[in-house]
């Protein structure tokens, strides 16, 4: 079992009805892989108002928000440091919740800080939208 994990391109792309993002979803439920966001992707795809509404559905089909710990938070750091990023902290908060919780599979928009901020977790698969 890989939980599915979909950063703000992900929720985004599924709001609008992407056919691919769907298609991960769809088959992450069959198989009763989880699907997770992480609350920083909340921060950043909702703002409050009635614009809102589809993202909120993808939030709510997706069965909940992943909390942003601690132990996330510092992973994400070890994971800056070692990817020598300096501006990719959300992305490397949605790596550090794939990192510390087992196989992952991240739908991501953005291949390429997602990837570097994985090296050395082949326990993690990324794939684009």
């Amino acid at each position: 079992m890989a939980r599915l994990i979909l950063d703000s391109g992900a929720v985004i792309a599924l709001a609008a009805g992407q056919a691919r993002a769907r298609a991960f979803v769809e088959r992450a439920v069959r198989q009763g892989d989880p699907v997770v966001i992480p609350a920083v992707i909340v921060a950043e795809t909702t703002r409050g108002g009635p614009r809102d509404a589809p993202v909120n559905r993808v939030i709510k089909a997706a069965g909940g928000v992943a909390p942003a710990t601690e132990a996330i938070a510092r992973q994400a750091g070890r994971l800056l440091a070692a990817a020598a990023l300096a501006n990719a902290t959300v992305d490397a908060l949605i790596v550090a919740e794939a990192a510390l919780g087992g196989p992952a599979i991240l739908l991501t928009g953005d291949l390429a800080d997602l990837s570097a901020l994985a090296a050395g977790h082949p326990h993690i698969r990324i794939h684009g939208i």
